[in-house]
């Protein structure tokens, strides 16, 4: 991080001077929240939730996150390494199902050693890394062996897209070759007998947004391709507007019915099994935290 490549952006900032990158940080890990979730796919979320911990700033940054006041640095405390790896056990102490790292990459040389440390002092349950996709091959490297689940999203595949709402117009190149990284470390999906919990593999999220459903189609058709029954999709509604855009109108109303059918459908079409849809209300319900620096 003396001239940060740790993300696609490559901005090549010394964090390690104090200096802050295109994620919004310095090298010092900053955390938002940590707690028990229990709004993730049922086998992640668990009998007693997920333990999640909201790793402060980001290397995308789309313009709709729903996690924008943690996205953008606003929220979050420091922690030390031994820090973070007292939040894990403390997380398993509470009979979280597994630690669910949120966007977590722009602090991997610090995430690495505090996962090390963690299981030295007694972490057994499985490490969740919940990402955008949006990650260097190089920097997923050093996970290899540590992660036993990835949840990254794909987000974008038009670039058009990408760098009207992310400033990523590569977004959909660089997130293939992270989420092909993701699958090599981690092989087909295994789930625990006793509880259903996954214990290792991959599920790709996709977030469909208003007027989109050409792009999401064309997501889902690639990563079906690819990957066929070997890894798991997770396909979403509950996209929620956070402010009115003049530019965007379209971001400017949730999903209709219409749309996300016609994506599942399509999904369902092609030979889709291995799926997670959200149905019922689940679109008229907030999926947004708290991030009042709250820390179980």
């Amino acid at each position: 991080m003396e001239k940060c490549t740790l993300c696609p952006r490559g901005c090549g900032v010394d964090r390690y001077s104090g200096k802050i990158g295109y994620c919004g940080e310095s090298h010092k890990i900053r955390i938002a929240r940590t707690s028990l979730h229990q709004w993730e796919e049922p086998c992640i979320t668990g009998e007693h939730g997920s333990g999640t911990i909201f790793f402060s700033g980001c290397g995308l940054k789309c313009i709709f996150c729903q996690n924008y006041n943690i996205a953008d640095s606003s929220v979050g405390r420091e922690f030390t390494i031994e820090e973070l790896a007292e939040a894990m056990l403390r997380l398993q102490g509470k009979r979280a199902g597994n630690i669910n790292l949120v966007t977590a990459g722009h602090f991997v040389e610090e995430l690495v050693p505090a996962i090390e440390l963690a299981k030295e002092k007694g972490l057994t349950i499985p490490i969740v890394y919940n990402s955008s996709a949006y990650e260097t091959v190089s920097s997923l490297g050093k996970l290899e062996g540590l992660v036993d689940v990835y949840l990254p999203d794909c987000k974008f595949y038009d670039p058009k897209v990408a760098a009207n709402y992310a400033k990523a117009p590569d977004y959909f190149m660089v997130a293939s070759v992270a989420i092909e990284e993701m699958v090599r470390q981690t092989g087909d999906a295994l789930f625990d007998e006793k509880t259903g919990n996954m214990i290792k593999g991959v599920i790709v999220r996709h977030l469909l947004l208003p007027g989109h459903t050409k792009d999401s189609k064309k997501i889902i058709e690639y990563l079906y391709n690819t990957y066929g029954d070997h890894i798991f999709l997770s396909i979403m509604n509950q996209y929620t507007p956070i402010k009115n855009w003049e530019e965007y109108p379209n971001l400017n109303r949730r999903v209709t019915k219409r749309e996300y059918e016609k994506v599942i459908n399509y999904a369902i079409s092609i030979g889709v099994k291995n799926a997670f849809i959200q149905e019922g209300k689940t679109a008229d319900q907030s999926f947004i935290p708290t991030f009042d620096c709250s820390f179980l």
